[in-house]
């Protein structure tokens, strides 16, 4: 990042000493009260208009967005964490006395659009009708050293609306300034969460917290990153998934156990990719995979009509709807209903052949069930804009998982995909130690033959397994893919706040 200073920004630093030369501290100490913002004034101009008469002062504090200068008066607009109002600024309204300097080289000259300022006032109506605040009282809260990109608006339509990517991830803080209809998507996502833990507590579920560090990165096929702890001198890792901690509070007795992991896998990145996201898992004891559909519509229901008030959502221009029941279809099925291959009792050469004839794309490490999860993702994931349960898959994909209850090869498992992308994954937990044992050994012999995303043992759950685990069902959601859904956004970036990005180019 360069330390070279525009001329704009050069301009504000005069300005900061200008400030100081007056006596007028640009950051001061003391605290502003807040006693209204633009939304209240807005929705509630009558009952505000009409406390005037018997005094009624407003105070508000914000951005400047915007100053019409009218020489002895002016016009400005003041941004808050609830919207923007018009102000009305006269000079001898915050100047009463002989005294003019606060108006005449303050006002007009020293503020900046993008300064952060205090006001306190009475509402009233412009001749045009326009809701404003008539400004008694004004004090600088905070110098803008750095100009803020110009978005204009009139008649409705915004011009200059600032739209790169690069611009707005990197400087989200900007972003939220600038455009902010931005904060509303965050909004939503922390009344997602909200609703997805009044879900969980109303049922008697127990919010937790696991280990992001661990010396073995568990309960996902995925590459970790490697850390090292100096103390004990061994390598860590960031956590690819928190399954197998939670299913060690299930053996301890807690029936039913929820987290909001952040985890890290260090994969690729792409627009339902981040190298750092957030995965709701719980694990219910005495529930199967059966149960969690259910469950899983219930959840994704009410999801929706907290935040949106209707199961009915835009995914650019189709209509998804998360009113239960959703379909179910097994992944075999899908493969056959959208390639024409019967894929079920197909071994890995078979499989090979089938991805050569598809042109999926393979290498040597992948075993039968990569194979299958790549032909799926290949060809017909896509294709399930609606939500549907993918369930029942090999063995081979889902070392976690307990065996089909009537079909041999399969796991009871699914996936929840909507609008193409799976959005959640659960099983019927397997709690058969002897089993989970061999599982992870053929798991171990994948990591042989290179499959960076193969399981490593994890002796201290298989131990923790030989304790006994009452059957259980559990689920992991990505927060960050249902927030995208419920908030229309396109990419995962636009969900978070600050997703990884390339450092910036330092002179």
């Amino acid at each position: 990042m360069s330390t070279h200073f525009s001329e704009q920004e050069l301009l504000r630093r005069e300005k900061l000493k200008e400030f100081k030369a007056l006596g007028i501290n640009p950051y001061p100490p003391e605290s502003w009260e807040i006693t209204s913002n633009a939304s209240v004034i807005h929705s509630q101009f009558d009952q505000l208009n009409a406390e005037t008469g018997s005094g009624k002062i407003l105070s508000l504090a914000g951005r400047i967005m915007g100053v019409r200068d009218m020489g002895k008066a002016s016009f400005a607009v003041l941004q808050d964490d609830h919207g923007k109002v018009q102000l009305y600024v006269r000079r001898d309204d915050i100047c009463p006395g002989e005294d003019k300097a606060l108006y005449d080289q303050v006002w007009k000259k020293l503020l900046d659009i993008g300064d952060i300022i205090g006001i306190r006032g009475f509402v009233f109506k412009t001749k045009k009708g326009e809701i404003s605040v008539h400004v008694k009282e004004l004090k600088l809260l905070a110098k803008s050293l750095k100009p803020l990109p110009v978005v204009k608006e009139k008649e409705g339509e915004v011009f200059d609306e600032v739209t790169d990517p690069e611009f707005r991830y990197r400087q989200r803080y900007a972003d939220m300034v600038i455009n902010p209809h931005v904060r509303e998507v965050f909004v939503k996502r922390t009344r997602m969460m909200d609703s997805i833990r009044s879900f969980l507590n109303g049922h008697g579920a127990l919010e937790v917290e696991t280990p992001v560090l661990q010396n073995i990165p568990g309960g996902a096929a995925a590459r970790p990153f490697v850390t090292h702890h100096n103390a004990l001198d061994i390598p860590f890792y960031l956590r690819i998934a928190n399954e197998l901690y939670l299913k060690r509070l299930v053996v301890g007795g807690f029936n039913w156990v929820y987290e909001f992991s952040r985890n890290f896998r260090n994969e690729g990145m792409d627009r339902t990719h981040n190298p750092e996201f957030t995965v709701l898992e719980f694990y219910t004891a005495y529930k199967d995979y059966l149960w969690m559909m259910d469950t899983t519509e219930a959840l994704f229901e009410k999801m929706a009509l907290d935040v949106n008030g209707t199961t009915d959502l835009k995914a650019g221009e189709r209509t998804v709807s998360l009113k239960p029941p959703y379909k179910r279809i097994s992944i075999c099925d899908a493969i056959a209903e959208h390639t024409g291959f019967d894929v079920v009792a197909m071994d890995e050469a078979a499989l090979r052949d089938v991805c050569r004839q598809l042109k999926v794309p393979v290498d040597n490490t992948m075993g039968r069930g990569k194979l299958i999860d790549e032909i799926f993702g290949e060809c017909c994931e896509d294709k399930y804009i609606q939500p549907t349960f993918i369930t029942d898959h090999p063995i081979e994909m889902s070392p976690l998982t307990k065996k089909h209850r009537s079909q041999a090869g399969l796991v009871e498992r699914f996936e929840l995909v909507i609008n193409g992308k799976e959005i959640a994954n659960a099983y019927s937990e397997l709690n058969d130690p002897v089993d989970q044992r061999e599982r992870f050994e053929e798991q171990l012999m994948l990591k042989e033959r290179g499959d960076e995303e193969a399981m490593f043992i994890d002796y201290d759950f298989l131990r923790a397994l030989e304790y006994g685990m009452p059957p259980a069902s559990g689920i992991g959601i990505g927060i960050d893919r249902v927030c995208m859904l419920l908030t229309g956004q396109p990419s995962i970036q636009d969900v978070l706040f600050f997703p990884q990005m390339r450092p910036e180019h330092r002179e």
